[in-house]
């Protein structure tokens, strides 16, 4: 068995891993862990019944995870149920995104899942309403730096982080799936329109199971952040593994990719779960597609193959800083107009640098934890 390996053979052939030996363990967990894997390695052995067959050095490192996964999803539904009680007054529904979604909806995707904020999104016309609701009940805005608020809230697709007061959890309210300045701009009202209610109030919905899954898709693509790339990749293969027998979900999701303009970040979404964890996807599907050529695609697959993998160093070659580095690249050249990216690129190289100095100088006389924490999605 190749040890860079370990991490795919996992997820797609999970009965192997107990032929492992303890040295292959000890590296497959360090993958994991970098991944924020631990916890959903726990949930598939289990659900297979091969817990038991684990070491029990190895296995006790599962385990563990996996308690730190349970409190995780209680913290998440006890913070669901305050930002509902916030926002309740405003009679907006609470339309969860991502993980907090996965976790309210019961959905397999969240299992051994853990989180660092939770996704909401809201009408942008009732952006004002909602962040004056979440104030009164504790949360506070981040990125007190006027560029970055400007930023944020003139062509960003969401607010500046929130954060609780007491609590310390992050809050991130959207109201836009991709931030105004891209090319494509997939109509948030539609996503709105079609969500799903989770309970008879309808306070509390999802988006639509096809679209759930091109948010998903978009945010790992498009977006550009793959510190958790196999992780997000896993929810990909999840959703549509769960999904995929519903009637027409295929066909539906093809259409809606099309309608919403997100046919280039689904390609890619199904081309590396099939790649990488053998995900069932009906073999008509990726042909629908307008396929981005050869060159470029060969181009794509060198990158992401590699900087989709936990970022340790068994999984990576002498290449793999460079594929990170060109996919940072993309990402933002995605975002932005070149010369809004270069205006951008430029602050937060010559000029926020010296705020953060200011403010880093300041910090000291606060306390710790109510200092601005660095976001990790």
């Amino acid at each position: 068995m190749i040890c860079n390996h370990l991490i795919l053979i996992a997820f797609q052939n999970p009965t192997s891993l107990t032929r492992l030996s303890l040295a292959e363990w000890d590296v497959l967990l360090r993958q994991a862990r970098r991944g924020g894997l631990l916890a959903r390695l726990h949930a598939l052995l289990e659900e297979l019944d091969l817990l038991e067959e684990v070491p029990a050095q190895p296995r006790r490192h599962l385990v563990w995870a996996n308690t730190i996964a349970a409190r995780h999803t209680l913290a998440v539904q006890w913070e669901v149920a305050q930002i509902r009680q916030a926002l309740s007054p405003t009679g907006i529904p609470l339309i969860l995104l991502k993980g907090a979604a996965y976790v309210m909806a019961k959905l397999p995707t969240a299992r051994g899942r853990i989180f660092s904020d939770i996704d909401i999104m809201v009408p942008k016309d009732r952006l004002n309403e909602v962040e004056a609701a979440l104030m009164l009940h504790g949360w506070a805005t981040t990125h007190h730096d006027t560029y970055d608020q400007h930023y944020y809230r003139t062509w960003m697709h969401e607010l500046p982080p929130m954060q609780h007061i007491k609590r310390m959890t992050v809050l991130d309210v959207h109201h836009a799936i991709l931030p105004e300045t891209t090319a494509i701009h997939p109509d948030p009202a539609q996503l709105r329109a079609a969500a799903v209610r989770l309970d008879a109030s309808g306070q509390i919905m999802t988006l639509a199971p096809v679209d759930m899954v091109l948010h998903s898709a978009t945010h790992l693509f498009h977006d550009g952040e793959l510190e958790q790339g196999l992780r997000d990749l896993l929810d990909i293969d999840s959703l549509l593994q769960h999904f995929g027998s519903l009637p027409s979900f295929w066909t539906q999701l093809i259409e809606r990719a099309r309608e919403l303009e997100l046919t280039r970040p689904l390609f890619y979404a199904l081309r590396y779960a099939t790649l990488l964890l053998h995900t069932p996807v009906p073999p008509t599907t990726v042909s629908h597609f307008d396929h981005p050529n050869r060159l470029l695609l060969a181009l794509m697959d060198s990158l992401f193959i590699r900087a989709l993998l936990p970022n340790h160093a068994s999984c990576s070659d002498l290449l793999t800083g460079t594929a990170r580095s060109l996919l940072y690249v993309r990402a933002n050249w995605l975002r932005m107009p070149p010369l809004l990216l270069a205006r951008h690129l430029f602050h937060k190289a010559f000029i926020s640098p010296k705020t953060e100095h200011i403010h880093t100088q300041s910090d000291r006389t606060v306390p710790r934890q109510f200092r601005d924490k660095e976001r990790v999605n």
